[in-house]
């Protein structure tokens, strides 16, 4: 028994391949996704054996979700886009489906992912590592807010405190959960503004306002009126910006 996600911004793509699930009892969908923000947040949370994934969504793309993943899923990817497909999953022998697909070529793609071996996995990281090595430092970061997507830009963060298994943004007049963990949020982050100061705290330097010193450690007064304190194992963090 395999658990699977499908994620396509479009209802018909998503229920085609619900339908054509139908055949293949040993497949079980336990979620369903129509923007990347979400299909991260879905993938990392419920951990799938199969991720039925779109290129073209809002939010993040394709690419932009396998480069947000704790574990990795095998991918079938399905686009409208032949050029993407023929660039980035032919070269690496990574199965897709062309929309619009059939019935028949669809169970040719499940037969490859059922009798799939570990080299298959390899190959997806082979490319998601090649796209991270292109990326550079966010400047925004895209959130879910109920049923639509709020752009934040990372200088307006006064700082970024986890929550849970994920990071809360802390900004001027308000807060928002992404998808990230605190540090896999940290090290997409420039590390010249952004720095640790406690094991569930990162601030933004720019946001800090005053600082209080005492033996142990710092208490930090941010731009927006809150409180952060620096750990005794973070206090070289701060050390460090003292001239």
């Amino acid at each position: 028994m395999k658990k699977v996600i499908i994620v396509d911004d479009e209802k018909p793509a998503r229920s085609l391949i619900k339908e054509f699930l139908e055949s293949h009892k040993d497949l079980v969908i336990i979620e369903e996704c129509n923007n990347g923000v979400d299909a991260v947040k879905a993938i990392n949370t419920f951990k799938p054996d199969l991720v039925f994934l779109d290129i073209q969504m809002p939010g993040f793309t394709g690419f932009e979700v396998l480069q947000r993943l704790e574990e990795m899923p095998q991918i079938i990817f399905s686009t409208a886009y032949d050029q993407y497909a023929f660039k980035a999953f032919e070269v690496h022998a990574v199965d897709y489906l062309l929309k619009p697909f059939k019935q028949e070529r669809f169970d040719e793609a499940i037969q490859k992912i059922m009798t799939s071996d570990s080299g298959y996995l390899s190959q997806i990281e082979t490319l998601v590592k090649g796209l991270n090595e292109q990326e550079t430092h966010l400047t925004n970061i895209l959130v879910s807010v109920k049923n639509k997507l709020i752009n934040i830009p990372v200088n307006t963060i006064i700082y970024i405190k986890a929550d849970g298994n994920y990071a809360k943004l802390i900004l001027e007049k308000n807060s928002h959960l992404t998808s990230y963990g605190l540090s896999k949020l940290e090290q997409k982050l420039n590390a010249r503004q952004f720095i640790r100061v406690h094991r569930s705290t990162v601030i933004n330097i720019n946001a800090v306002q005053e600082a209080y010193s005492y033996p142990a450690n710092y208490e930090l007064i941010m731009t927006n009126g809150d409180m952060v304190k620096v750990s005794r194992s973070y206090l070289g963090n701060i050390r460090k910006l003292i001239v």
